[in-house]
C-alpha cells in the first residue's frame, strides 16, 4: 500500500517535472535552437537556429570591419558592435533556457498577458511580422557594420559611377550620385524608424492621458476635452501637417513633435470608451470607499487596464506615421538632403520609375515601406486578436 503510493507520488513528481520543463542536457545548448526542436517546441527551434545562422553569417561577411571597431569605431560602430555581440549570446542563452521545456499548460488564475502571449505565439502571421520587425531593427542597429559604403559619400567621378545597376558590388545599384542605395536604406531606416516610434509615444501618451481624464471626471471636463479632440479632428491632417512643417525648419525634431501632436484623437476616443465603462467596476468603487486619490486612482488602477487596446493602437499607429513621414518627405517636407529617408529616396526615383535604367532607385525604398508596414499590421492584428477577451 505505501509502496503503491510512494510509486504514485514519484509519477506525479515526473509529470509535474514534464509539464514544467527542466532544463536539457547541456549538449543540446552547444547548437543553438537544438534544444527546444528536438523538445517539441519546432518553430522556436528553427527561429533560433535561423538568427544563430545569420548572425555569423554577419559576423564572417563584415569581419574586417567588426575587428577594425576598436581600433578607429566611432560612436555608431561601437552600438553596433555591441548590438552584435549582445544578439549573438542573446540567441545563445534563449536556446539554453528553452532546452528540454516542453510548451507550457495553461495554469489556473493565468493572468492575460500570459495567455494572451500564448495565442500571439499560435498566430503565425503575427509571428512573421514580429520577426521582421526584429530583423529591421537589428539591421538598423547594424548599419555600421552592414552597409559597405558612406551613405552620403558620392563617387569620384558621377558619371561613370552613377545610376549603376544591382550588382555584386552594388547590391541594389546606386543614384544619381553614386551613392549605394542599400546603405541609404540601412541608414535611412533609423530616421522612418525613430520618427514613427517617437511620435507614436508621444500621441499615445496624449491620448490615453486625455482620454483617461475625460472619462474618469465627466461633465464638463469630459465635455470639454472631447470637443478639443473633434476640433483637432475636423482639421484636414494631411493640410495641417504640410502648414505646420512648411512653416518651421524641416528637422527631425519638428517632425516628430508635428506627427505626435496631431495623431492623438484617435486614442483618446479608444481609452475614454474603456474609462467609462471601467470607473463603474467595483474595484474602482473600492478605490473611492478607501479613499485613494484621483491621480491615483487613474494612473494606477485605470491606465493600466486600458493598456491592451491602447497598445494595439500604437502598434498600427506605427505603420500609418511612417506613411505619413514618407509621403512628407515625398513632397520634399522631410529631412533635408542629403540624409537618407525612405521617402526622400522614393522622391528622387519617382520620375525615372519607369525607365529601364533606373528602375530601381524608387522600387526598393518603397517596397521596403510597403514590408514595414504590413509587418506593423500583421503584428497589430495578431495582438488585437490575443488580448482581445472577446475572441477566446
Amino acid at each position: 500500500m505505501n509502496r503503491g503510493e510512494g510509486g504514485g507520488e514519484g509519477e506525479g513528481r515526473e509529470r509535474v517535472r514534464v509539464r514544467e520543463g527542466l532544463p536539457g542536457p547541456p549538449a543540446l545548448a552547444l547548437l543553438p535552437g537544438a534544444g527546444p526542436f528536438l523538445s517539441g517546441r519546432r518553430r522556436l527551434g528553427a527561429g533560433l537556429f535561423g538568427a544563430w545562422a545569420v548572425l555569423l553569417a554577419v559576423v564572417v561577411l563584415a569581419w574586417g570591419r567588426v575587428v577594425a571597431v576598436p581600433r578607429t569605431g566611432s560612436l555608431d560602430d561601437w552600438i553596433a558592435l555591441a548590438t552584435l555581440v549582445l544578439a549573438l549570446a542573446g540567441v545563445w542563452a534563449g536556446s539554453w533556457l528553452a532546452a528540454g521545456r516542453r510548451p507550457a499548460v495553461p495554469a489556473p488564475g493565468e493572468s492575460m498577458w500570459r495567455i494572451g502571449w500564448r495565442r500571439f505565439g499560435r498566430n503565425r502571421a503575427a509571428t512573421v511580422g514580429f520577426w521582421l520587425l526584429a530583423a529591421l531593427c537589428l539591421a538598423t542597429l547594424l548599419a555600421p557594420v552592414l552597409a559597405p559604403y558612406d551613405p552620403t559619400a558620392m563617387a569620384g567621378d558621377i558619371s561613370a559611377g552613377g545610376y549603376l545597376p544591382p550588382s555584386a558590388a552594388h547590391w541594389l545599384g546606386t543614384d544619381q550620385f553614386g551613392r549605394d542605395v542599400l546603405t541609404r536604406l540601412l541608414y535611412g531606416s533609423r530616421i522612418s524608424l525613430s520618427i514613427g516610434l517617437l511620435a507614436t509615444a508621444i500621441s499615445i501618451a496624449l491620448g490615453t492621458l486625455i482620454g483617461a481624464v475625460a472619462g474618469y471626471a465627466g461633465g464638463k471636463t469630459d465635455a470639454l476635452l472631447m470637443r478639443f479632440t473633434d476640433l483637432v479632428l475636423s482639421f484636414p491632417r494631411l493640410v495641417l501637417l504640410i502648414l505646420i512643417v512648411a512653416l518651421f525648419d524641416t528637422s527631425i525634431a519638428v517632425l516628430v513633435l508635428v506627427l505626435g501632436l496631431t495623431q492623438w484623437p484617435a486614442t483618446t476616443r479608444l481609452v475614454r470608451g474603456d474609462v467609462l465603462s471601467l470607473r463603474e467596476r467595483d474595484f474602482i468603487q473600492a478605490a473611492h470607499a478607501l479613499g485613494l486619490g484621483r491621480a491615483r486612482i487613474v494612473l494606477r488602477h485605470l491606465v493600466p487596464n486600458v493598456m491592451a487596446p491602447v497598445i494595439v493602437a500604437a502598434t498600427l499607429g506605427i505603420g500609418n506615421t511612417i506613411v505619413l513621414e514618407a509621403g512628407l518627405s515625398f513632397l520634399g517636407l522631410g529631412p533635408k538632403p542629403p540624409t537618407p529617408s525612405w521617402g526622400g529616396m522614393v522622391a528622387e526615383g519617382a520620375d525615372k520609375l519607369l525607365t529601364a535604367n533606373t528602375w530601381w532607385l524608387a522600387t526598393f525604398p518603397g517596397l521596403t515601406i510597403v514590408l514595414v508596414v504590413l509587418a506593423f499590421n500583421l503584428l497589430g492584428d495578431g495582438l488585437r486578436d490575443a488580448l482581445d477577451p472577446r475572441l477566446r
